[in-house]
């Protein structure tokens, strides 16, 4: 298999050119140190897999990865970092690469990586899947008092404001804060995703998906 490597690091381009040297199925066919040379690089030598660094200087490797699916479709990426941020990997996840590792881990694991998204599976680094499935044992809820959970609740119900003020006796510019809190806490954009994000939860009777304002 062709493989092109995008990475700033002389060292870490160089040391994985070492480790894939001394493989009889893979060959390192073109190397970059940023973004603009590294979409050439793909463009000229059309590779079947390329290896991205996350962070270039002024540069981020997932945009540089959207860019290169247009001129090499063929290509499968494997983010290749010394970052394990939540952030990253749902943008990346988002981004579907094909491969998700880590800098530190060792050579062996790298080839076999290589060899599984070559073969059309996915590879996620160990490390980057235990912080994936420890996301998913978190429950944001959590973070809600207990006003915050009765509001989100009555969101899910479709309920506005108004209503929702009305219910709890309180006015309706507590109310807003509290959705406030809640959008903010929940990392979401708005009341509907909000009512969407509860109604997921379970929270709502059935058939209460419809938002109010």
């Amino acid at each position: 298999m062709r493989l092109v490597l995008i990475d700033d690091h002389p060292l870490v381009l160089q040391g994985i050119e070492v480790v894939i040297q001394g493989q009889k199925d893979m060959e390192v066919v073109g190397t970059a140190s940023c973004g603009e040379v590294g979409i050439k690089v793909l463009q000229d030598f059309q590779p079947d897999i390329a290896l991205v660094d996350l962070r270039l200087p002024g540069e981020y490797g997932l945009d540089i990865i959207k860019r290169a699916r247009k001129i090499a479709p063929q290509c499968r990426f494997i983010v290749l970092t010394s970052y394990s941020d939540r952030a990253d990997i749902k943008r990346a996840m988002s981004e579907k690469v094909e491969g998700y590792i880590l800098k530190e881990a060792m050579p062996e694991e790298i080839l076999n990586a290589i060899r599984l998204v070559d073969k059309n599976r996915t590879y996620i680094d160990p490390v980057i899947m235990q912080i994936l499935l420890n996301q998913e044992k978190d429950d944001p809820t959590e973070q809600l008092t207990p006003r915050e959970m009765e509001v989100l609740e009555f969101l899910a119900m479709g309920m506005s404001n108004r209503n929702i003020a009305e219910a709890l006796f309180v006015t309706e510019y507590t109310i807003k804060k509290h959705v406030s809190q809640i959008l903010e806490k929940l990392d979401l954009a708005d009341r509907t995703q909000a009512a969407l994000y509860a109604f997921s939860k379970g929270l709502g009777p059935p058939g209460s998906a419809s938002i109010a304002n």
